[in-house]
């Protein structure tokens, strides 16, 4: 299981809206803070209202996007299957075999989609919107 560009871009539009701090935010602001494709990024948000994590506002002023649920509440994997559905069903990066060692491949597979769900399932939209604390040195 690899993540998608289309779910590599929501989690930082994500981002972007968690650190608005709840102010609406157009979909122009959004491209534009995180360099994502304008035409590509309004789908992606409309996905992510459809399945319930933001919410869109129409008009100036207060319009915009904005989520739906605090940050604390998200993970990365809710993204992820509100984008490109569930984790359980990616496909492993080779078709499955079932003849000698390959076979233990397969499982091999598994366990790495297993891994990165286990790691998507941990990590909060809030976590990667905290600003970057950078050690004094390196400023």
């Amino acid at each position: 299981m690899l993540i998608s560009a289309k779910s590599e871009y929501a989690i930082r539009a994500m981002v972007e809206l968690a650190g608005a701090n709840g102010e609406g935010r157009t979909c122009d602001q959004i491209a534009a803070a995180q360099s994502l494709p304008k035409a590509f990024l309004g789908r992606i948000l409309n996905d992510l209202r459809r399945s319930g994590l933001l919410r869109s506002q129409r008009g100036s002023p207060g319009g915009g996007w904005r989520l739906a649920v605090p940050a604390t509440s998200i993970t990365l994997a809710d993204v992820v299957t509100a984008i490109d559905g569930p984790l359980e069903a990616r496909d492993p990066p080779i078709a499955p075999r079932s003849l000698g060692g390959a076979a233990l491949l397969d499982e091999v597979w598994q366990s790495v989609g297993q891994a990165i769900g286990t790691v998507l399932q941990g990590v909060t939209i809030a976590a990667l919107a905290q600003p970057a604390v950078v050690p004094s040195g390196q400023r």
